[in-house]
């Protein structure tokens, strides 16, 4: 969510505009921790309208990043970049409605901004719509469609995807189909996935489960152990 794609180029195209090289240093800073440096980046790029440099502006407002957290703020910012038809922003404007965070909770228009997003090509989307479906609240999105946005969430290749089809197949006894999948998000997860997946399978009979979440275990206490802003490297 915190990617910042720059203009798509050719080999021998113009340099890239302002506004993508100020949204590129701020992610620079942001990964290295200097939230305050990547606010500046944000908060001039932003003032071009750009939906991207607006989207990332609420980010900075929704997480705290160089600014006392602000998800009212947060929320204005998103709500102008998702006008202008930006994914992401549609994406992290549910989020808000869905928490009742800076806005009334309002999960049917977080369903609504998620199905949006998913047609910007947000494969996240997919996942929330799956845990939107998974809970019933909504009748025109029942459990019985859960299973299929999971699906389409890990065929985008979005690891909580993975990891709720997984748990999906896993409650239907579809051990093998689990096993696939759980395997995916071990190889593509980040610290919050390998903790979820140690939870959800370190007291199955099966063995190959344990083993997974035996891996699972040692990935995320090393990441937890990780100091601050030191990049994650691939396990082996």
């Amino acid at each position: 969510m915190t990617v910042v794609l720059p203009e798509s180029t050719t080999e021998k195209s113009a340099p890239l505009s302002p506004v993508t090289m100020q949204l590129l240093l701020g992610q620079i800073f942001l990964d290295k921790g200097k939230h305050t440096q990547a606010f500046s980046m944000f908060e001039v790029a932003s003032r071009s309208g750009d939906p991207r440099a607006l989207n990332m502006l609420g980010r900075a407002y929704e997480r705290g990043w160089g600014v006392p957290r602000n998800p009212a703020a947060a929320s204005t910012y998103f709500r102008q970049a998702a006008a202008e038809g930006d994914g992401w922003a549609m994406f992290n404007l549910a989020d808000l409605y869905l928490a009742g965070e800076g806005v009334p909770r309002d999960i049917r228009k977080a369903y609504h901004l998620y199905v949006c997003s998913s047609r910007k090509g947000i494969s996240k989307s997919f996942n929330m719509l799956g845990l939107i479906a998974e809970s019933g609240v909504l009748p025109e999105c029942g459990p019985d469609k859960a299973y299929d946005f999971f699906l389409a969430a890990a065929q985008s290749g979005d690891c909580w995807g993975y990891l709720n089809l997984g748990r999906y197949d896993l409650s239907s006894g579809r051990i093998e189909p689990a096993i696939k999948w759980f395997s995916r998000a071990l190889e593509e997860g980040f610290s919050d996935i390998f903790k979820a997946l140690e939870a959800l399978v370190q007291q199955q009979p099966d063995p190959r489960l344990r083993a997974i979440a035996y891996h699972a275990a040692r990935l995320w206490q090393a990441a937890a152990f990780r100091p601050p802003h030191q990049p994650a490297t691939t396990a082996a």
